[in-house]
Parts: structure tokens; C-alpha cells; sequence
């Protein structure tokens, strides 16, 4: 059937508000696509020329790029603000540094790093490294915190499910090195080693500031970002846990500690040693002095057991003249 005249203008005049509403639907879109792919931390909208995504940190405000990972202080401002074989295993070095402090509200400069001297909201304050960890003993707010020491060399030693078989160490290693590459965007030349030891595995980082140019993920983040998705907390939006498979084996994983070293040794005091770590002390001391008192009685009891044959010899020798 023919189409009258009266019909075509209708269909022109509703052509302007169709068009109006396809592009606010597609400018709903639009913003709806805003958000940052390595930070679900964030608050995210467009702004300025052109309408370019802007994505800030949440606790700090402050603009962070998506295009690579966020700082770790960041990361714990925005979790604050949510919140109110060659094989052989590596053995950390004495000077290596444990987080063992939890989860506080850090104080970053504007470039998302951590400041040297960190203080919570009972004037209590300490030094850190350049991954957060408490560095020196705890002080009041005179303490002083001259340089923000980097932390150079990082072991992740992590646990997986021991009832599963052994994982094939090369396959293992290059699972891994592609993981911190392509997930945490890491440089190949930082993961320095893996070691396997069923079922322990131990991933060593290593960084020196020399080291890092711009625009390098910093070990410090790559590890965080690791420890949150073994935690199955990831950091990144909308991409579930972590699932690592050697081979088409899934990795299990059960714990995970990390180990930090700096490239100058903490500066803790032995009066401020925490009740644990005396009593770990004092043990081994009386260890050791049990040790030494043993020691002292077997030598003595076979010191006397050589005296007595050696009169016994001597009585006998003596009588045999008289034969």
C-alpha cells in the first residue's frame, strides 16, 4: 500500500528526537566505558577537551594512570578510605624486612610514593622504606626521617597446595615470568630468579634505582598487586581471582610472605625488640647455656673414666714385678 505525504513528514518530524536520543545513549555508553582497566579504586569520569577519561585514586584524589599500575601508597589510601632447586630455597637476609604492622593510612607525596616519616592519629610516628614497611623503631613526631630508602631486592615466598604433584621447575619459571610480565606489566630483567622446592616456590625481584627508568612498574607495586590476587583481593576490576596454570595444571596457591630488603640495613634498637622477639632470645640463650653445661659434665665424666683405667693399668703393672 502507498505511503500518503502526511505519513513522510511524520516520519521526518520524529527523525530529530530519534537522533537526540541515539546520542544520549551513546553518550551514556560513553561514560559508562570510563574506568581504569588496573584500579577499580577509583572514581572515574570525562572531562576536558574531547571528553578524556580522567580516573583519581579514592582517600587521596589524586589522578593516576591507567595505563600502568597504581603506587602501593595510593593502594592502601584508597583501601583505608573504602573501609570507614639452583633449586635450592632462598634463606632472607638478616636485614630483611617483614610487613608485619597491618594495614594503616599512609601519607603520600604527589607523586603516589610513600614519605619517608609516616605518623598515625596518636602523634605516633616511624620511618619507612619505599614500600611502606615500618624501617625504624616508633617515636613521636620529633623523629626525623631524612631519606625515603629504597627497597631493592623482594622475596615472595609463596606455598602451594602440597597434595598436588610436583609442578616441572622450567615450566614453572616461565609461568610465572610471563604472568609478572603480562598481568603486572613487570620488565623481564627484574624477576631475577624462581626457585622450587615442593611445594614451596620463591619468586626474587631485584630493582636498583639506577636501575628503573620512567615508565617501569616499580617490584614494589608488581608484588602488591601479586599479594592481593593470591589473597583473591585483586586490584584489578572485574577479572576475578587469580588463575595461574603450568601445562593445563592449575597453580593452588595456599599462603604467600613477602620479605623486603633495602638498600641500607633497618635501624631498630634492642630496648624497643617486641616481646616475641625477647623471648625468641632468651630461649636460645638458655638453648645454648643447656648446651654448654652438657658439654661440660660428658667431658668430665669421661675425663674421669680415663683416670680410673689409668690406675687400674698402673695397679697392675705395679704387681707384676712382684710375680
Amino acid at each position: 500500500m502507498a505511503r500518503g505525504p502526511g505519513l513522510a513528514l511524520l516520519s521526518l518530524s520524529l527523525l530529530p528526537p530519534l537522533l537526540l536520543l541515539v546520542a544520549v545513549i551513546g553518550h551514556a555508553a560513553a561514560q559508562d566505558n570510563c574506568t581504569c582497566p588496573t584500579n577499580k579504586m577509583t572514581m572515574c569520569e570525562r572531562s576536558g577537551p574531547g571528553g578524556r577519561c580522567q580516573c583519581r585514586a579514592l582517600g587521596s584524589g589524586l589522578l593516576v594512570d591507567c595505563s600502568t599500575l597504581t603506587s602501593k601508597c595510593l593502594l592502601l589510601k584508597a583501601r583505608m578510605s573504602a573501609s570507614k632447586s639452583g633449586r635450592a630455597l632462598v634463606r632472607p637476609s638478616e636485614h630483611a624486612l617483614v610487613d608485619n604492622d597491618g594495614l594503616y593510612d599512609p601519607d603520600c607525596d604527589q607523586q603516589g610514593s610513600f614519605k619517608a616519616r609516616q605518623c598515625n592519629q596518636t602523634s605516633v610516628c616511624w620511618c619507612v622504606n619505599s614500600v611502606g614497611v615500618r624501617r625504624t623503631d616508633k617515636g613521636d613526631q620529633s623523629l626525623r626521617c631524612d631519606e625515603l630508602v629504597r627497597t631493592h631486592h623482594i622475596l615472595i615466598d609463596l606455598r602451594h597446595r602440597p597434595d598436588t604433584r610436583a609442578f616441572n621447575h622450567s615450566d614453572l619459571d616461565a609461568e610465572l615470568r610471563r604472568l609478572f610480565r603480562e598481568r603486572y606489566l613487570l620488565h623481564p630483567k627484574f624477576v631475577a630468579a624462581v626457585h622450587y622446592e615442593h611445594p614451596t616456590i620463591q619468586i626474587e625481584l631485584q630493582q636498583n634505582a639506577s636501575q628503573k627508568a620512567a615508565g617501569d612498574v616499580d617490584i614494589a607495586d608488581a608484588a602488591y598487586y601479586f599479594e592481593r590476587d593470591v589473597k583473591g583481593e585483586s586490584v584489578f576490576p572485574g577479572r576475578g581471582g587469580l588463575d595461574v596454570r603450568v601445562r593445563g595444571e592449575p597453580l593452588l596457591l595456599e599462603r604467600t610472605l613477602i620479605y623486603y630488603l633495602d638498600e641500607k640495613p633497618p635501624q631498630f634498637s634492642m630496648k624497643r625488640l617486641t616481646s616475641g622477639l625477647i623471648a625468641v632470645i632468651v630461649v636460645v640463650a638458655v638453648a645454648l647455656v643447656a648446651g654448654v653445661v652438657v658439654l661440660v659434665v660428658t667431658n668430665r665424666r669421661k675425663s674421669g673414666k680415663y683416670k680410673k683405667v689409668e690406675v687400674k693399668e698402673l695397679g697392675e703393672m705395679r704387681k707384676e714385678p712382684s710375680l
